[in-house]
């Protein structure tokens, strides 16, 4: 409800188009079956993952690891989102476009850049998670 309309107007400028306030939530169920598909991949990687590691991850390398692969699992339906809120592909279904990305070898463009910015926004992100849950161990049983 609050992602979906910042996703379509990013994107809209990103093309070029024009929005409308009534075009806001266009593409907002498949931001949501992304974001359910992303934060799902995210908690099994979450478990996963450290445990494999020996010597475990730094709070840095966890939510900059498990984000990117979490990433990885849902990039295809990022692809899609966008190209039903570009308001380029009127009339063709998520099935259709994603089968259209597919045989056009773009379901994973872009990958590079957002997992970059993903590793550092991610890493940092659960640096700061882990912070506040400590300082919240700690400081909130005073205040019983």
């Amino acid at each position: 409800i609050i992602e979906a309309p910042f996703d379509l107007v990013k994107v809209n400028k990103q093309v070029e188009q024009e929005w409308t306030v009534g075009a806001l939530f266009k593409g907002s169920g498949i931001t949501a079956l992304r974001n359910a598909g992303s934060f799902s991949a995210f908690s099994v990687y979450r478990d996963v993952i450290p445990p494999l590691v020996p010597g475990g991850l730094s709070a840095f390398w966890t939510g900059a690891i498990c984000s990117n692969l979490a990433w990885l699992t849902i990039w295809p339906l990022d692809v899609i989102k966008s190209q039903r809120q570009s308001g380029n592909f009127p009339g063709l279904s998520s099935r259709a476009l994603l089968l259209e990305a597919a045989r056009a070898g773009i379901l994973f463009r872009g990958v590079v850049p957002g997992l970059l910015r993903s590793t550092a926004a991610n890493g940092t992100a659960m640096v700061v998670y882990k912070h506040v849950e400590e300082l919240a161990a700690t400081r909130l049983s005073a205040w019983k």
